[in-house]
């Protein structure tokens, strides 16, 4: 078996070789993703604002003000997102589950369709944003309190229902239901309003301020502390629900942390970052092909520093460098994370084994 004997250390074995150059290779994106852009910042120059040395004004603005909390959006985010992914399909059994599968997302978008949306109807829309309700936290306090109102929504059926499918099903409901509701507020919309909420959707880790990212950075990290504390869970979950249940689990335990700790992070990051795309359903496959391993002991780990990787990546190539010009980052990961879905259907995934075959 994967989880137990000598696969599991020969899967540990090769996480730890492989940790040095993951952690390399996260650092020098990480770094990269400061100095280039539509203005590139020479890596000597790098070095003087790190240590407080006189360089240009303008590049100290760009570095403090834009590349960095930008930066550690990505590094976050993405950690989160694939997290998230994982979750579900562990949780699901479906190697195809995101983190949106649950339909958070959804209801982060239609909170941010009201706040943005809702002039022509009400004659209010951005006024909260306007006159400084929550101040630039308003969006992502609209997006966070509709995410919340779903997950509530999600936690009182499966009090009721223990289907899983069900809760799925649930899910994907109550995306169509949000986004007739959106549909609807956009015909009521002026232009400058749709416009506005259409660069929403397209996602973006440059949205974040340094008084924004405190919250999102605090609410991820517990996102990643609560997924680590269901590691031993989410190894019985891959040999079935009477397995967890017979190694004295609770199983509905389990299930409602699983569901809060993916709501929490896809929630937070779709309220900060809009809804970004393909990299929950994408990475932890390729944490899979990478270890070769189903052991969650490995995989929480490997999708945080890996997600981190990939997002830094999509980052980077959305700022096409040396322009002016930047790209849906949406379009950018359905470009990685498309390609990914497409081999694990053709190929097939023995799930629980954590190996494509």
């Amino acid at each position: 078996m994967d989880l137990n004997g000598n696969e599991t250390g020969d899967s540990l074995k090769k996480f730890y070789i492989l940790l040095p150059v993951i952690i390399g290779t996260l650092i020098f994106l990480f770094l990269l993703d400061l100095i280039i852009g539509s203005v590139n910042i020479p890596p000597d120059a790098l070095f003087r604002i790190i240590t407080g040395g006189e360089v240009k004004e303008t590049w100290l603005h760009i570095f403090w003000d834009w590349r960095m909390p930008k930066a550690i959006t990505a590094l976050f985010a993405g950690g989160a997102l694939a997290l998230s992914g994982l979750l579900m399909q562990t949780f699901f059994r479906n190697p195809l589950a995101d983190p949106y599968i649950l339909g958070i997302s959804s209801g982060a978008s239609l909170g941010v369709a009201f706040v943005m949306l809702s002039a022509g109807i009400f004659g209010a829309g951005t006024i909260f944003a306007s006159v400084g309700f929550m101040g630039d936290l308003s969006i992502s306090v609209a997006a966070i309190i509709g995410a919340f109102l779903v997950l509530l929504l999600i936690l009182l059926i499966s009090a009721k229902i223990q289907s899983n499918i069900t809760i799925l099903i649930l899910g994907i409901m109550v995306s169509y239901i949000s986004s007739a509701i959106v549909t609807i507020l956009l015909q009521f919309s002026d232009e400058s309003a749709m416009h506005s909420y259409s660069f929403w959707t397209f996602g973006s880790f440059s949205g974040v301020t340094w008084s924004q990212l405190p919250f999102m950075v605090s609410f991820l990290l517990l996102g990643y502390i609560f997924s680590i504390c269901l590691v031993k869970p989410l190894n019985a979950l891959l040999l079935g629900e009477q397995y967890a249940e017979s190694m004295g689990m609770n199983y509905n335990r389990i299930r409602y942390g699983i569901i809060i700790t993916t709501a929490l992070m896809a929630g937070v990051v779709t309220a900060f970052c809009g809804p970004i795309g393909f990299l929950g359903i994408a990475i932890p496959h390729f944490c899979r092909a990478i270890f070769v391993t189903a052991d969650h002991r490995i995989l929480v780990p490997g999708c945080i520093l890996v997600g981190g990787i990939i997002a830094l990546c999509t980052d980077l190539i959305s700022h096409l460098p040396g322009t002016d010009i930047v790209l849906p980052l949406n379009a950018i990961t359905a470009l990685f994370g498309a390609p990914v879905v497409i081999w694990v259907i053709v190929r097939g995934t023995r799930f629980g084994r954590g190996v494509i075959s």
